[in-house]
């Protein structure tokens, strides 16, 4: 008896150590970047905003505001946004880190198919997102972004 009670509580101990995982901060920063997607789909500006920093500032020279009104006009032009997320990169080094990926943006539905998407495509862009930790939490204060070269070489 005494037997399954020692097993049994080593089995009950390794469950509670396995299940106090903390998340790693690339896990959290890769949970930011998908909730910006699932919020841009819904065009939710506030869910949205609420992972952009206040001291936001890129090189395109929009600020915390700028981006703002960029995504209330976007949203507005455009009645359906579908977001599609390619090659997502996450390197984090201390209270920084840094997110690249590819996305497809497009104003039609989203049904699984590429070929059902293109005639309303936005566009391909290639996305460079800088973060910091404000507090204990993520927050984006940069991005880069630019037409990915398979659409520029199109267009020449």
């Amino acid at each position: 008896m005494k037997r399954v009670v020692t097993i049994f509580l080593i089995f009950i101990i390794a469950i509670a150590v396995l299940g106090c995982h903390k998340e790693t901060d690339q896990v959290k920063v890769k949970k930011i970047i998908t909730d910006i997607q699932a919020a841009s789909e819904a065009k939710d500006v506030r869910k949205i905003m609420s992972h952009i920093s206040k001291t936001y500032s890129d090189p395109q020279g929009f600020n915390y505001e700028g981006i703002k009104g960029l995504l209330l006009g976007y949203f507005f032009r455009y009645p359906k946004i579908s977001v599609y997320i390619n090659s997502l990169t996450i390197s984090v080094e201390d209270t920084s880190a840094r997110a690249e990926f590819q996305t497809v943006l497009t104003s039609g539905e989203k049904t699984g198919s590429l070929t059902d998407v293109i005639p309303q495509s936005l566009g391909v862009w290639d996305f460079d997102v800088s973060l910091k930790k404000e507090s204990s939490d993520w927050k984006v204060t940069s991005a880069k972004w630019e037409q990915a070269e398979m659409m520029k070489t199109e267009e020449r």
